[in-house]
């Protein structure tokens, strides 16, 4: 795939064509630059194997010159109709077709760990996450390819955590992987340690990230972009860093659905690593509560309603002013993890991964300064 810089600069008459074959058949892809109010960064643009880097204060709209081909879905949960939200299985990493669910009328998940966020368009479809390693991201793609109605597939990554982006060499060449700058160099920098840890924990993790072998993203941006996918439009946007630097959220505009990745998530305690913030997660949480989804796919934990938003703030805001409350009262950082790990166990025993509270008491801790 290769993206030329039209030679017009002169503003809302930018665009780049993104010659591609789409499932056996040539589709020009035509990327127009739209101007938004929303995003005041400048985003850039990439293509595989070489940089095509321009800035423009501008996101996307994609346009694309191909028939669409309509495909029959044959799993019987997602013909169970909308807004039927399934149980999060249980933190096995196989991701099976049985998961998929219908969310709305353009949004379908794959329900496991992680969930996977699949929008349907009548001229293209959007996956988002990929599984762990290849064989969970061919899971993923035959799923796609039943749900599909039109020949353009794109991918992304809600950030750049093993289980959400190694199954992307499953996917054929012509898929179109769309990225966020900052996420991209985070994946580049931090992920082989990530999937290090990860083959540790187990050998069908270790079988599952055997040769892994990541791609160039054909698309680089910053801030936001939008895409059309024919009759729907998603909308890829950054806050700021919370879980990881580079975390990414995309709003399905016409359906009101929400896919956070691990912003947002349903009756978990947050697995706070080295480079996430407990003050920039709540900030984003800020941010996000105007967009008032009417329903939201998190990454982990049950599928739910724009209310998650708001009881996932309530639980960090918690967490971290008592942590807050218990380093004044000179206990260290230790001593307040085992205390609040007791005690918010205690308070949400339907709440998983407590476990994780004293490394997100010693991450507020080392905040306080």
């Amino acid at each position: 795939m290769r993206i030329t810089q039209n030679s017009n600069h002169g503003g809302l008459g930018e665009g780049i064509t993104l010659p591609a074959a789409a499932r056996g058949r040539a589709a020009a892809v035509r990327v127009t630059a739209a101007r938004l109010g929303f995003a005041a960064g400048r985003w850039g643009l990439a293509a595989r194997g070489r940089a095509a880097a321009f800035c423009i204060a501008t996101a996307v709209g994609f346009l694309l010159a191909a028939g669409a081909q309509t495909a029959q879905l044959q799993t019987g949960q997602a013909q169970a109709g909308q807004g039927q939200m399934p149980q999060a299985l249980p933190e096995q990493p196989l991701i099976s077709e049985k998961g998929l669910t219908k969310v709305s009328e353009h949004v379908y998940a794959i329900v496991g760990w992680p969930n996977i966020g699949i929008v349907v368009g009548d001229r293209a479809t959007l996956v988002i996450d990929t599984g762990l390693g290849e064989r969970n991201g061919a899971t993923i793609l035959r799923v796609e390819q039943k749900l599909a109605r039109g020949p353009i597939l794109y991918l992304t990554t809600t950030h750049y955590h093993s289980e959400h982006v190694t199954g992307e060499q499953a996917f054929p060449a012509n898929t179109i992987l769309i990225r966020p700058v900052v996420q991209q160099e985070e994946l580049k920098q931090r992920l082989p340690g990530h999937m290090g840890r990860f083959r540790q924990m187990s050998v069908q993790n270790k079988e599952l990230l055997a040769d892994v072998r990541m791609r160039t993203p054909d698309v680089l941006f910053n801030g936001e972009m939008k895409l059309d996918l024919g009759g729907v439009t998603a909308r890829l946007f950054l806050l700021g860093p919370a879980h990881t630097q580079g975390d990414m959220l995309i709003f399905v505009v016409e359906d009101s659905v929400l896919l956070p990745g691990d912003i947002v998530e349903s009756k978990l305690f947050p697995i706070m690593p080295e480079e996430s913030t407990m003050k920039g997660w709540i900030a984003v949480l800020d941010k996000l509560e105007p967009l008032k989804p009417k329903l939201i796919v998190p990454d982990h934990g049950e599928l739910g309603d724009g209310s998650l938003i708001g009881k996932e703030r309530a639980m960090l805001a918690e967490l971290q002013g008592r942590a807050l409350e218990l380093k004044r009262e000179g206990k260290s950082a230790e001593e307040a993890g085992k205390l609040l790990t007791d005690e918010l166990h205690a308070k949400h025993p339907d709440y998983g991964q407590s476990e994780r509270i004293a490394a997100d008491v010693k991450l507020v801790y080392g905040e306080d300064r």
